[in-house]
This record gives C-alpha cells, sequence and structure tokens, in this order.
C-alpha cells in the first residue's frame, strides 16, 4: 500500500484529501506539527507528499527543501496561488508537480498514480541502471527505497549513501574515511558521529526488512556488510 504524506492548513480540505485517497487503497497521514514536518515525514516514510504554499511559520518552499535533503519521493504542491512565478519556485525547489485551488479530486488522483509509475512502477526506464541488487537485498538509488522480499523502507540521503557503499562492497571491510567521503555535503557538517548515527538509523532499517545482524562494526577501522541472507 502506497503512502501519501499531505501538508496542508486547512482542516476541510486536508480531511477531504485523506478521505478520497484512502478509498483508492492509499495510506495516509496528516500533518500533526507544522514545526516538525521534516520529522514527520521520515517516521511515516512516504512515497509521495503533497504540500500546501501558505503554511504556519515556514512555507512549504522551505519544507520542500529540507525533504529534498533527505529523499527524492514525488512531492506535488497544491495551492490557492495560482501565478506562473509560484510554480517556478515550487519547481526549483523540488517539487515535481503544481495543482491550483480549486482542483478536482480526480485530477490530484490521476497526477498521483501518473508519477507513482513513473517514479515506482513499470515506466521507469533506468530502473535497472539505478538498482543495486545483492542476493536479493536491493537498493534503488534514485528512490532511496531499500527492499527485501515483500518488505521495503524507505532511506534518508545519507543512510543511500551508506548503503550503496556497504553493498557495492559487500563482505569487504568498507573504512570510515571512504564513508564519510561518501557523506560530505558543501551545506551539512559531517564528522565521526554523523556517521554512527547514519549507520545506527541503517543497521535498524535493515533489522526492520527481517535481515538481522549484517551490517558488522569493524573497531578503529570501518564498516562490513555481511550476506547473512544468501
Amino acid at each position: 500500500m502506497r503512502r501519501i504524506y499531505i501538508v496542508e492548513d486547512d482542516p476541510k480540505i486536508r480531511d477531504i484529501l485523506a478521505d478520497f485517497l484512502q478509498k483508492y487503497d492509499y495510506q495516509v497521514a496528516v500533518v500533526n506539527d507544522f514545526d516538525q514536518i521534516q520529522e514527520e515525514f521520515l517516521d511515516f516514510q512516504p512515497q509521495l507528499v503533497l504540500l500546501d504554499i501558505n503554511l504556519p511559520r515556514f512555507d512549504g518552499f522551505y519544507w520542500c527543501r529540507k525533504i529534498r535533503t533527505v529523499s527524492n519521493c514525488p512531492i506535488i504542491f497544491i495551492s490557492a496561488r495560482d501565478s506562473g512565478m509560484d510554480q517556478v519556485m515550487a519547481i526549483e525547489n523540488g517539487a515535481d508537480d503544481y495543482i491550483t485551488k480549486p482542483f478536482e479530486l480526480e485530477v490530484i488522483l490521476a497526477k498521483i498514480k501518473s508519477l507513482m509509475r513513473r517514479v515506482y512502477g513499470e515506466y521507469r526506464s533506468d530502473k535497472q541502471v539505478n538498482l543495486i541488487d545483492v542476493n536479493g537485498l536491493q537498493l534503488n538509488t534514485s528512490t532511496f527505497i531499500l527492499a527485501f522480499g515483500d518488505k521495503q523502507c524507505l532511506l534518508t540521503k545519507k543512510e543511500c549513501l551508506l548503503a550503496q557503499a556497504l553493498l557495492k562492497h559487500a563482505e569487504h571491510i568498507v573504512s570510515r574515511e571512504f564513508l564519510l567521503e561518501q557523506l560530505w555535503d558543501d551545506q551539512d557538517f559531517v564528522d565521526d558521529n554523523t556517521l554512527s548515527v547514519n549507520m545506527t538509523r541503517l543497521r535498524k532499517k535493515l533489522t526492520d526488512l527481517g535481515i538481522k545482524n549484517a551490517l558488522t562494526t569493524i573497531r578503529g577501522v570501518g564498516y562490513k556488510l555481511e550476506k547473512v541472507w544468501k
């Protein structure tokens, strides 16, 4: 079941969207705390976000940029602001589409289905190119989705970079220095603690997929991904 996160401060519109999408078998979460949108996003791990522009404290452009630091999942803006410049800003800040209010629910559904197919389904022309498969443990480096069997989870950008490095060097020790180089970002400070925190999160997500004790810490050297699931 695909997960959709709705970030809308008008409770009437929010409820209409949620009720409508649930009828089409989408799992829906709506924003609870407008100061914690990125945290709620990471907790729910949606496959798509419906995002308004006019929100309390920070606008939708700000939250779109924040989400883009951790995920490439599709984002559709839904806003009463219908100027061309708003639409340009939405795209430049990382959005995939823009719908103006008032809207037709069927149009929103069609756009959601189209984006879902393009990003996660059969319409991806580069699906195999961006897929790393090690004995059934699959990482899609475009969507940040890690999957094993019938389970999958959404990784953050940093978790995806680490998973990619470890899967490409499975059963070999990967040094901390190499992993820190993979995490290097001009916008975020990266240190040993950043690496350790993200490794802990990646280890938990592997466990959630049913792969336990696969990620080994080689003290003072680095990490090793053991193929315990083979």
